[in-house]
């Protein structure tokens, strides 16, 4: 019997557990409101990276669509049930998960914590949920992988410019053992994000968030190419303020290799500009689609979907699972909540493939509620960022157990004992 079907549960246990702590003096060290969650997370970030993380595409009309669509439903209780078998574990391509949560991917998290996506890592393998590692993630792949021991890993990819790239990419994901590759489809270039554009903050400019490139050698044949072949680029660039010091000692720091030659060397802002260069790809067609899939084994699913039609269309072409998302709200202002997506998208795949959700989810009854609209599963986002931020590791840990917890209970005060029935008739319109 595991921990999340037995009499007590995961919930039970983590409540018991602060409570009598609490006895002691003692409070949790992350926050279990959401709501406080987030408000120490960004007062404990740097302009920069509160703006980075928090930022939605122009006026931020999308993600209070996120919230709001979930307050269009409501949950319905059924009393004298026996819940004492609970079991939130679900299986996804022939793998059995501990529970329907897997982590959203989230670039440059070193802007919330040094260790960036390593103790990303460990948080999520102790607390025993799945990691979709970003292709904008603060450390490369492989370091990723190793602390993440025996987890569930999964890989998403940005499609590049460079097919070779995205196929070296795809190579390494591979042989770091993740076990599905998941495509964004939402980001063929970066939504006008208003915050960083008044802070004329790119993270990417600056050396951020583009450790699975610069780790990568074929990325690395592209810079020796640029520095063997300079361009006029700096003709038209602005007059350096200090601020430009400080972004070229950091950028020295995390290029590989050692800080002194690179302060010396052209690589590291060759390395920024080819990243630059090679990131947006706009000519990305389902066709495209057929040539990913020659190259691999792994099940692709495609993130990014919000319209039916997309969805039989990403079916037509062959694809293992659909990600119901609209990036947090980042991308595309004035759009669809992804939960009012989500039910149209179920109705079309109707089964033939995994579709799940993310964008928007604070708690475990957004998650019910995604779940019993049809979702296999869910995708948690920047809870996840703001854990780091408090905690580190442990403070990822706590964020995801606290998820884990609130679903355990959930699902016993509302009568079901397996993600199998949380359906749409454990829902109602609002």
């Amino acid at each position: 019997m595991t921990e999340a079907s037995a009499p007590e549960g995961i919930g039970r246990r983590i409540q018991a557990q602060i409570y009598r702590r609490g006895v002691f003096g003692y409070r949790p060290a992350v926050p279990v409101s959401p709501d406080v969650l987030e408000t120490k997370a960004y007062a404990a970030m740097s302009p920069t990276a509160r703006s980075y993380i928090h930022t939605g595409a122009g006026r931020g009309d999308t993600m209070s669509a996120n919230r709001d669509a979930f307050d269009q439903w409501r949950i319905v209780p059924r009393m004298m049930r026996d819940t004492q078998q609970r079991d939130q574990s679900i299986e996804l391509f022939g793998r059995r998960l501990d529970s329907p949560f897997l982590t959203a991917p989230i670039g440059v998290s070193e802007m919330a914590h040094p260790d960036g996506d390593l103790a990303l890592a460990r948080g999520a393998r102790a607390a025993g949920v799945p990691v979709i590692i970003s292709t904008q993630a603060s450390q490369p792949m492989e370091d990723i992988c190793a602390e993440l021991g025996d987890q569930e890993r999964w890989y998403q990819l940005y499609w590049s410019k460079d097919d070779e790239l995205v196929e070296s990419l795809v190579r390494r994901a591979e042989r770091a053992g993740c076990t599905a590759l998941v495509v964004t489809l939402d980001t063929t270039l970066l939504g006008w994000r208003v915050e960083d554009l008044d802070l004329a903050w790119l993270p990417f400019a600056r050396g951020m968030g583009i450790a699975q490139y610069t780790s990568d050698p074929v990325f690395q044949r592209l810079v020796q190419e640029r520095v063997a072949n300079p361009t006029n680029e700096t003709d038209d660039q602005p007059r350096p303020r200090p601020g430009a010091v400080r972004s070229l000692a950091k950028l020295s720091r995390t290029y590989p290799g050692s800080t002194l030659d690179n302060l010396r060397s052209p690589e590291p802002r060759a390395a920024v500009e080819t990243f630059l260069d090679v990131f947006s790809r706009l000519d990305l067609t389902w066709e495209r689609l057929a040539w990913l899939r020659e190259r691999t084994s792994l099940p692709i699913l495609v993130k990014g979907i919000q319209h039916p039609d997309d969805a039989e269309l990403a079916l037509e072409h062959g694809v293992d699972g659909i990600v119901v998302s609209n990036h947090g709200g980042r991308q595309v202002d004035g759009a669809i909540g992804s939960l009012a997506a989500l039910p149209g998208v179920v109705d079309v795949v109707a089964g033939r493939v995994p579709v799940l959700f993310d964008s928007g989810i604070r708690c475990a009854a957004d998650a019910f509620k995604a779940l019993a609209l049809g979702a296999t599963a869910v995708c948690i986002g920047r809870p996840w960022v703001w854990g780091l931020a408090l905690g580190g590791a442990d403070g990822v840990q706590q964020v995801l157990e606290t998820y884990r917890a609130e679903l355990d209970l959930q699902m016993n005060l509302t009568g079901v004992t397996s993600i199998g029935e949380i359906t749409p008739e454990t829902i109602v319109p609002a």
